[in-house]
């Protein structure tokens, strides 16, 4: 398993271990959601001509850190204005727990209070 791919099984496995976290597969993508509403954007499982491995993350006090990341960008169809940030899974990464920050700060800004709170306790 190449080095993305190890990081996007990573992240994965922690976003549906969020509670009540479940992955969907809208317009081919996987995602994964809470409550109905997606927290973590993770694409296709395979590259392709218009898609290069990446992740997308809705971020308040980590956005210009995950927009330093080289490559990541504002995410398109006007979410980036909402604070979602794509991130590619190529190149210098952070480490992986911050990574796993994004998601948690991500599903946070997502879900109800009541299911943040039960991460506060676990």
């Amino acid at each position: 398993m190449s080095d993305w791919r190890d990081t996007r099984t990573r992240l994965r496995a922690f976003a549906l271990g969020l509670p009540e976290a479940h992955e969907d597969f809208p317009w081919g993508d996987t995602v994964i959601k809470v409550n109905k509403k997606v927290f973590v954007f993770l694409g296709v499982e395979e590259p392709t001509e218009k898609w290069s491995p990446s992740f997308g993350v809705k971020l308040r006090d980590s956005h210009g850190h995950a927009l330093s990341v080289p490559g990541a960008a504002p995410s398109g169809y006007g979410l980036g204005r909402a604070g979602w940030v794509t991130v590619p899974f190529a190149g210098d990464l952070p480490e992986q727990d911050v990574l796993h920050d994004w998601v948690e700060e991500s599903y946070r800004l997502v879900a109800p209070k009541r299911l943040s709170a039960r991460i506060e306790r676990a």
